[in-house]
């Protein structure tokens, strides 16, 4: 009987952990089931699915799925009396992280519905781009990365391009630190140059932050202080889930400065690209990442697979976890840059700290 009763309570909290069950087994093992499928749209039919209203509701749907799932998920984690769900009592830690987690994975993958939003020309959108991400308070994300990623992508003085031999746990805190910086600062050049102070109300990234203030304020107060925990947890796993896309997708890559001084243009050479149809299902084409940065305002579903960009081994919820794991990143990873590279290590952007070193790898003075 206790045996059964154990067994009972451990299953009963798996479904809590969903989010990550999803992410790190369930999508890596249908990609490699599925594999990968290069096709693009035809170009006569490109026009037509630009504009095809099917696909942007797909985005804007997600939101309030996002936003009851956050709110269900606050009342579960702090409920007394779950006995409707067969619980004795309320939820028990093990089941509260997991469903922390899960809600998480659900704010990352709003920031990637908040990213393929926030390119586009019409304000709604925009303004829902905003909004989604209030969840994870990565709201200067909307900033940063359409000012200060796209372009500086690929360059040393990006945070959010990962560097040849940074680890994902150096390059994290460079890129949450960094990108937020970034953001404040081109919002404070932005309203200087109108006259106005960067404290000004008119600030987009104190009104995105603003926005997750009021939001989770309301929830805190509707739930209580019990739900700082879950709202912590859900928030910042969130957005470092953001933080490992951003490291795959330009590892190593590099921009070749021209006699001018300026940086070559961005080319599909210089960001990860990846055709696993299960993640990009999942991601809404994310991973055409080359064409995503070759052609920023471009709708997702007409995202092309790009010849001559750096192809990833594997889609990105398997990258994700590689990430974590600095050796196995670098066994799988390094090789492939430098292959794209010709084996020149003088074209890849390495880290600072491991220039020496790196270099007298692979055989050239830095």
């Amino acid at each position: 009987w206790a045996f059964n009763q154990w067994g009972w309570h451990a299953a009963a909290q798996v479904p809590f952990w969903i989010g990550p069950i999803l992410l790190y087994i369930l999508l890596p093992a249908l990609d490699l089931r599925f594999g990968p499928d290069g096709q693009n749209p035809p170009d006569e039919v490109m026009e037509r699915l630009e504009n095809d209203k099917y696909y942007r509701y797909c985005t804007y749907i997600y939101i309030p799925f996002q936003y009851a799932s956050v709110i269900l998920g606050a009342y579960l984690f702090t409920a007394s009396d779950l006995s409707w769900l067969g619980f004795d009592g309320g939820l028990g830690w093990p089941a509260k992280i997991g469903l922390a987690l899960s809600v998480g994975v659900l704010g990352g993958v709003g920031i990637n519905t908040a990213h393929e939003m926030g390119h586009k020309k019409d304000e709604l959108e925009r303004w829902l781009s905003k909004i989604t991400l209030a969840q994870t308070c990565y709201g200067h994300f909307y900033i940063e990365h359409n000012r200060g990623h796209h372009v500086r992508v690929a360059t040393p003085e990006d945070p959010a391009s990962a560097r040849f031999g940074e680890t994902f746990w150096e390059f994290l805190p460079r890129s949450v630190f960094g990108s937020s910086k970034s953001s404040w600062e081109l919002e404070a050049q932005r309203l200087h140059r109108a006259g106005k102070s960067p404290w000004h109300w008119s600030n987009d990234v104190l009104n995105a932050w603003a926005m997750s203030v009021v939001f989770y304020g309301f929830l805190i107060a509707v739930f209580g202080v019990a739900l700082i925990p879950y709202v912590v947890i859900s928030a910042v796993f969130g957005f470092t889930l953001l933080e490992p896309v951003n490291y795959l997708e330009h590892y190593g890559l590099l921009r070749q400065k021209l006699e001018s001084g300026r940086y070559e243009r961005c080319a599909p050479v210089h960001s990860g690209n990846s055709d696993h149809i299960v993640t990009n299902l999942f991601l809404y084409h994310l991973q055409r990442h080359s064409d995503h940065h070759a052609n920023p305002t471009r709708r997702y579903q007409t995202l092309r697979s790009m010849a001559g960009a750096p192809n990833l081994p594997s889609g990105y919820a398997s990258m994700i976890a590689l990430t974590y794991v600095p050796p196995l990143w670098r066994r799988v990873m390094d090789h492939r840059v430098l292959e794209h590279y010709d084996g020149d290590i003088t074209r890849v952007n390495v880290h600072p700290r491991m220039r020496d070193k790196v270099f007298a790898k692979y055989g050239a003075a830095a």
